[in-house]
C-alpha cells in the first residue's frame, strides 16, 4: 500500500475545507477523497510516553463491530493509516474488530515474521486493546459488582487469555497462534465500574501475591509487560504488551481511586468518556481527568458522540447495525464542534471516534471530516465557546450521557483525620465547576487554606499543620471556582 508523503495544512485551505462540519453541509468536493490531498495529521506529546499522538485516532467500534451489510470495514482501517493517523483502539468485547485489523495488517504488511513485515511501520503506530477480565488467573470466585466478560468466554478464564486472544486475532490465525515479535502497545482494563472491582484488580499488588491461589489481572498484566513470571501466568517470559491503563465511563470517582491506588506505577494511559454533555452528568473533565494528568498518564477521549445518543438513537448502548451513525452530524449539532470540545478539554491528547463510513465524496466521509475537527491545539477552543457548544448540545439532546452517573455537586472533602500538629484528608468531588481550594476552620474561624491540586495519591493527603486543643472545633469547607462550598467536620 502507498503512503503519500502529508504536509502542513495552511490556515486558508483548512478553513475551507473544514467549515461544512461546521455547518453540517456539503459545500466542497475534492472530485475524489484522495488522501494525498490531505495535510500532516497535528500530533501531541502523549502523557510520559516517547510517542506523539494524533489528535484524531481510529475506534473499534461503529461500523468496525456493528458492520452494516453493505460496510467493508476494513478499509476504513486502510483509510485511516494512509491519511497518517497512528493510534487504533480495539477490544475483547468488540465482535470481529480485532479480526477486521487482522485483514487490514496482513494488507499493510504488519504481521510479524511475514514477508515484507514493516517493522517502522508498526513501530510507528500505537495500538491498543482491552480486557474485561477482572482476574489474572482462571478459577476466580463470582463477587457482587465484579464484571468478567469477553467475547471469547468459555475459552477465555482471564485477563491473560484475553491479551493472548486479542495476539491470534490480530496477528496470528484466530486459533491461539501469534507470531514471534507480536505485541500491544498498551492494553487498558476495560470499562472500570465499580470499588469491588478494584480490590480485585489490585488483588496480589495491595496483598501478599500468591501463585497457587488467586490475583487480580493487574500483577498477571505486569508480568505480560516485564517479561517476568511472578504470577506463574507467564512460564516463557513473554513480553506481550509495553504499557497498562483502564477505560471508564461510568463513575469519576471509582476512577480516581483506580489511579489514586496505584502505588506500583502500573496504570500509564486512560481512556475516558467525555463530550460537550459531560457537566449535564457527574463531570469527568473537574474530576478524573485532572487526575490523570497529574500523573502524567496519556489521556484517550472517547464517547465523543455519546456512543451516537447524541445523534440519532435513544440513549442506550449500541445493540445492531441500524445504531452506527453513518453521516456527518445534523444541522441542529454539527460535527466539528464537538470533536473540537473534547479535544479541547484540558488534559486529553487524542480522540478515538468509530466511523460509521467512508465515502469518496470527502463531505460525506466521516474519517476525513473528523479528521478536520482534530487539527485544533489543546487551548484552541476558548471557554466562552466551550460553554456555548455545551448549551447547544443540552437544548439539541441533553440526555445523550447515559453511560455516566447521575451529578451530585460539590461535595466535602474526605477522611478528615487530625494528628499531631496537622489535619489531613482526600480529595473533594467537584460539580459543574473545578474545585480551587479548601478553607480550614478553627472554632467558626479561618485558619488558613490549601490550594486544590489534583490528588495522584491515597497515601498523600492534602495536610495542613496546625496545632489543636481539646475541645476545637474544627471544619474544612471546599470551594470550588464560582464559589460553591461544602464542608467536613471533625468527628
Amino acid at each position: 500500500m502507498k503512503f503519500h508523503k502529508k504536509y502542513p495544512v495552511s490556515r486558508r485551505n483548512f478553513i475551507k475545507v473544514s467549515a461544512a462540519t461546521t455547518v453540517g453541509v456539503s459545500v466542497l468536493s475534492f472530485g475524489g477523497c484522495s488522501t494525498e490531498k490531505l495535510p500532516a495529521p497535528m500530533k501531541r506529546k502523549f502523557g510520559n510516553f516517547d510517542f506523539e499522538v494524533t489528535t484524531l485516532a481510529l475506534g473499534g467500534q461503529a461500523s468496525l463491530q456493528w458492520t452494516p451489510e453493505d460496510v467493508d470495514p476494513v478499509p476504513i482501517i486502510l483509510k485511516a493509516f494512509e491519511m497518517g493517523i497512528n493510534y487504533y483502539d480495539t477490544s475483547n468485547l468488540y465482535a470481529k474488530s480485532q479480526l477486521h485489523f487482522n485483514s487490514a495488517f496482513k494488507q499493510l504488511n504488519l504481521i510479524p515474521g511475514e514477508e515484507g513485515y514493516n517493522e517502522e511501520l508498526r513501530n510507528s503506530i500505537w495500538l491498543t486493546s482491552k480486557t474485561c477480565m477482572r482476574w489474572g488467573k482462571p478459577g476466580w470466585p463470582e463477587m457482587e459488582g465484579v464484571m468478567n466478560w469477553s467475547n471469547g468466554m468459555p475459552d477465555v478464564k482471564c485477563a491473560v487469555d484475553d491479551v493472548k486472544r486479542s495476539l491470534t486475532q490480530i496477528f496470528g490465525d484466530n486459533e491461539g497462534f501469534y507470531p514471534e515479535g507480536a505485541y500491544l502497545d498498551m492494553v487498558l482494563i476495560h470499562t472500570l465500574h465499580s470499588k469491588n472491582e478494584i480490590d480485585v484488580l489490585y488483588e496480589g499488588l495491595e496483598t501478599p501475591l500468591d501463585p497457587e491461589g488467586n490475583f487480580g489481572a493487574l500483577v498477571a498484566l505486569r508480568d505480560l509487560r516485564d517479561g517476568t513470571n511472578h504470577t506463574g501466568m507467564n512460564p516463557n517470559n513473554e513480553k506481550l504488551i509495553k504499557h497498562i491503563g483502564f477505560s471508564g465511563h461510568q463513575d469519576p470517582p471509582v476512577m480516581m481511586e483506580m489511579i489514586q491506588r496505584d502505588e506500583y506505577g502500573i496504570l500509564e494511559g486512560m481512556l475516558v468518556a467525555i463530550n460537550a454533555n459531560d457537566k449535564t452528568k457527574y463531570s469527568m473533565q473537574h474530576n478524573v481527568i485532572p487526575v490523570a494528568a497529574a500523573k502524567g498518564m496519556g489521556i484517550i477521549a472517547m464517547k465523543v458522540f455519546a456512543d451516537a445518543a447524541i445523534y440519532h438513537k435513544e440513549p442506550r448502548w449500541s445493540q445492531t447495525p441500524a445504531d452506527v451513525f453513518r453521516k456527518i452530524g445534523t444541522p441542529e449539532l454539527p460535527s466539528r464542534p464537538l470533536v473540537e470540545y473534547s479535544l479541547t478539554t484540558p488534559g486529553v491528547h487524542t480522540a478515538i471516534i468509530g466511523i460509521g463510513q467512508i465515502d469518496e465524496d470527502p463531505m460525506k466521509c466521516q474519517l476525513v471530516q473528523n479528521f478536520y475537527a482534530a487539527q485544533i491545539e489543546p487551548d484552541g477552543m476558548p471557554a466562552d465557546e466551550r460553554t456555548r457548544i455545551e448549551e447547544q448540545a443540552l437544548k439539541v439532546k441533553g440526555d445523550s450521557n447515559y453511560f455516566q452517573i447521575e451529578k451530585v455537586g460539590l461535595t466535602p472533602p474526605e477522611n478528615l483525620i487530625a494528628d499531631t500538629g496537622k489535619l489531613s484528608w482526600g480529595n473533594a468531588f467537584a460539580g459543574d465547576d473545578a474545585v480551587s481550594h479548601y478553607e480550614v476552620l478553627v472554632n467558626g474561624e479561618k485558619a488558613g487554606e490549601v490550594k486544590h491540586e489534583p490528588q495522584i495519591l491515597k497515601s498523600k493527603p492534602f495536610v495542613f499543620e496546625t496545632e489543636l486543643k481539646d475541645g476545637d472545633n474544627v471544619a474544612v469547607v471546599s470551594v470550588d471556582k464560582a464559589g460553591n462550598k461544602a464542608e467536613a467536620t471533625l468527628a
